[in-house]
């Protein structure tokens, strides 16, 4: 590891006010994201490119202005790529990167946890309220 990743891996500490790897923290912990990157990434392979209206039809409930909003911020950060096609009409597309499959393996690992223990969760729910 040369010099200056080491200082800079020392200075991205999150449990610090100022470190800007909590907002990056902040980015991938939202629902639109982990499902997007869930979506693109697939669930055994090695993801594929899905359209814009793809992704509006399996992320129910995603306004338009919030998954154009949440897929900029993830070019952005260089966790996909965005490619449009000269077609008409023009067709618009989305793939993970590299950096954006690496973190797939962990949002996918957050889905199945939740959708495992999701009932377990709804139980203590339950309780906690009932007292």
């Amino acid at each position: 590891m040369t010099t200056k990743a080491a200082q800079a891996k020392v200075e991205y500490d999150a449990f610090l006010a100022a470190c800007p790897s909590r907002q990056l923290l902040a980015r991938i912990s939202d629902k639109w994201v982990v499902l997007i990157l869930c979506a693109l990434g697939g669930d055994d392979g090695p993801g594929r490119a899905m359209r814009y209206s793809e992704l509006a039809r399996l992320l129910a409930g995603v306004s338009q202005k919030m998954l154009t909003q949440t897929l900029r911020s993830l070019e952005r950060d260089g966790l996909l790529t965005r490619t449009v096609t000269p077609t008409v009409p023009v067709t618009v597309s989305y793939e993970l990167t590299d950096l954006g499959r690496s973190l797939h393996h962990m949002t996918r690992g957050l889905r199945s946890w939740a959708q495992t223990h999701m009932a377990e969760v709804l139980a203590n729910r339950d309780h906690y309220d009932a007292r």
